[in-house]
């Protein structure tokens, strides 16, 4: 099975990708495979709402002059997708935004693409504001169709600069939790799909 890890921080080594990596690891060691995207400072736009990723329906954006593309297929060819971001103004970063908007709407144009997939989302916060961060980012998932399953606590990580997450001991054993559960729902999800195999796409049924 594939897992594959989105960070939407512009800090790499920051606090979002050390929980991130954290999450990764029991995955890791129940031997799937993984990949790690560094979104955060790279280019990407918002979604322009061309509509034109309905006519195409080549599971592609219309815009071909970033990265989603890349990042796209990625999302599609695995299981299991882990977006991160830290907290600003109470929300996801500007990069992470752009492509959750982008991944939902080429996902529903194709026929439900992010239909069950296990999607789960992790923030890093100094304070205030990463529930809110954290349901942007579950309120697409959820409208895909996706699964997204439950840790030991809400997937926060508290610090503010770089590193400062490694103290939070909660937070990171909750991250080591949340890869358990994905683990966990990757086998139990792939038992239902060999028992279904004719479960709809997104839209259907």
């Amino acid at each position: 099975m594939k897992v594959v890890a989105i960070n939407g921080s512009p800090r790499k080594g920051g606090n979002t990708e050390t929980l991130l990596r954290e999450a990764l690891k029991p995955l890791q060691a129940a031997g799937w495979e993984s990949s790690f995207i560094q979104l955060g400072g790279a280019k990407i736009r918002g979604c322009i709402a061309c509509y034109k990723c309905f006519e195409n329906k080549d599971a592609r954006c219309a815009v071909k002059t970033d990265v989603a593309n890349d990042c796209l297929a990625e999302i599609f060819a695995a299981d299991a997708v882990i977006m991160g971001s830290p907290t600003y103004f109470t929300d996801v970063t500007a990069e992470l935004k752009a492509l959750i908007d982008r991944a939902g709407l080429v996902a529903i144009a194709n026929g439900g693409l992010l239909y069950g997939k296990i999607g789960a989302a992790v923030i890093a916060v100094r304070r205030g504001g990463g529930t809110h961060a954290y349901d942007s980012i579950n309120h697409m998932y959820l409208m895909s169709g996706m699964v997204v399953p439950g840790s030991s606590y809400w997937n926060l990580g508290y610090g503010l600069n770089p590193g400062d997450v490694g103290g939070d001991a909660e937070g990171l054993r909750n991250m080591h939790h949340l890869g358990q559960s994905i683990a966990c729902l990757g086998k139990a999800l792939a038992t239902v799909k060999g028992e279904y195999p004719g479960m709809p796409a997104g839209g259907e049924g």
